[in-house]
């Protein structure tokens, strides 16, 4: 009786010593996440920018045809640059838990998927993602950007989007410009916008 009375305040105190360490890490995680190789933070702080593009950051070259066009693109534009794009969204969801928002449940960026028709396959879409920085950003313009809020307003609408380009080369194989015909892929580039700062509802095309 004892051993078990023991085994289940340790659960208890490790449970409790694990909230608080989400909760801390939800407003504290810092831009370059939990990462093991200076590539990998340089790549979380890219992804967790919360500046906000300015005319002259935009890179008017790009757009979602050009980002779904094959062939070798990891240098085909920069991440130092801001792109407007405009497409169909496929679909919403939030992404996994991941090591550049600290591996806290609660803090997940949104991914969206967009392409240039509504029943364009996955080697034909492109992932864009709002991050739980610009989510607060948001929320403190008095904008909802919550995952049921972009659902219900995006879904299945030709939108505009604006943010940070970037090269989210962890996903390279899985993209069909760098691995053209590999069963599995999930998207057309690793070419994103990530994150978006901007969005507008254009409506059914």
């Amino acid at each position: 009786m004892k051993q078990s009375r023991r085994i289940a305040l340790v659960l208890i105190f490790s449970a409790a010593l694990i909230a608080t360490g989400a909760l801390i890490l939800k407003d504290h995680c810092p831009a370059s996440g939990f990462a093991f190789s200076r590539e990998r933070r340089e790549l979380h702080r890219l992804k967790n920018r919360t500046a906000i593009p300015q005319p002259a950051d935009f890179d008017n070259t790009v757009t979602l045809q050009k980002m779904l066009q094959a062939g070798d693109e990891h240098t085909r534009w920069s991440a130092t640059r801001a792109a407007k794009v405009e497409g169909y969204v496929v679909s919403l969801a939030k992404g996994p838990i991941e090591l550049s928002n600290c591996y806290v449940p609660c803090n997940r960026d949104i991914h969206i998927h967009v392409a240039l028709r509504p029943d364009a396959p996955p080697t034909e879409q492109v992932v864009l993602e709002i991050t739980p920085r610009m989510q607060e950003w948001a929320r403190q313009q008095g904008r909802d950007w919550s995952e049921e809020s972009l659902r219900s307003a995006m879904l299945s609408h030709w939108c505009s989007f604006e943010g940070w380009l970037l090269y989210d080369s962890p996903h390279a194989g899985e993209s069909e410009n760098n691995a053209p015909g590999r069963a599995g892929n999930w998207r057309a580039t690793a070419w994103e916008i990530h994150p978006i700062t901007d969005f507008a509802i254009k409506g059914v095309k």
